[in-house]
Formats: structure tokens, sequence, C-alpha cells
């Protein structure tokens, strides 16, 4: 069943914070950059207004199935705890409970395209 867009209003968030705290929590897994290679986890270059599970990696069904187009209301509450927002995500993060520290990451990640 498709994951319906969350009605959240996401906080402006601060694009150099965020890229440092992708540095500190999403680096070991993921990297951001063009052309950027999966790691243990997928690319997220360009990741905003992309479908879920549509990159080349190894996804779980549950991300490809989740009928999820990323947005800064679906990653801002994603990052939460990814593993409840998505069941079945092969993603091993605790989640991002600070909601200053969503805001930063989503305002960073909104801008690598």
């Amino acid at each position: 069943m498709p994951i319906p867009e969350p009605d959240v209003a996401v906080p402006e968030g601060d694009v150099k914070k965020g890229a440092k705290l992708f540095k500190a929590k999403c680096a070991q897994c993921h990297t951001i950059e063009k052309g950027g290679n999966a790691k243990q986890g997928p690319p997220l270059w360009g990741v905003m207004g992309r479908p879920s599970g549509s990159c080349d990696f190894g996804y779980s069904e549950a991300n490809k199935n989740s009928g999820i187009t990323w947005s800064d209301k679906h990653m801002f509450v994603y990052l939460i705890d990814p593993k409840k927002y998505l069941p079945g995500t092969k993603m091993v993060f605790a989640g991002v409970k600070k909601e200053k520290e969503r805001a930063d990451l989503v305002a960073f990640m909104m801008e690598q395209k």
C-alpha cells in the first residue's frame, strides 16, 4: 500500500549545518556527490523528487513498492525513525529525533541535484 505524503510543515533548515550533519550521520553509508557510488546504502545525489527504490541499488521490496516519491515532507518524517516509517526497509539507522537537525538535513539534501 502506498505511503501518502505526510501532512507536516517542514521548518526552514540551514544547508551548511545540514552538510555537516550529513557528513556526521549519513556519509558512513551514503554518498551524495554527483556520480557517487552506492556504499552500504544507495547514493543520495538527486534523491529529492526521485521515486523510492528507483536507482541502481539492492533495495528492499518495501522501498520499491512504497509509492514514495521523495519530498521534503516524506524525508523529514522518514528520518525520525526509518524502520517505523517504512517497515521492511534495509536502512539500519536509529533516526534523527531533533526537528532542527532533520530540517537542516532536508535543506541540504534538497540542494543536491
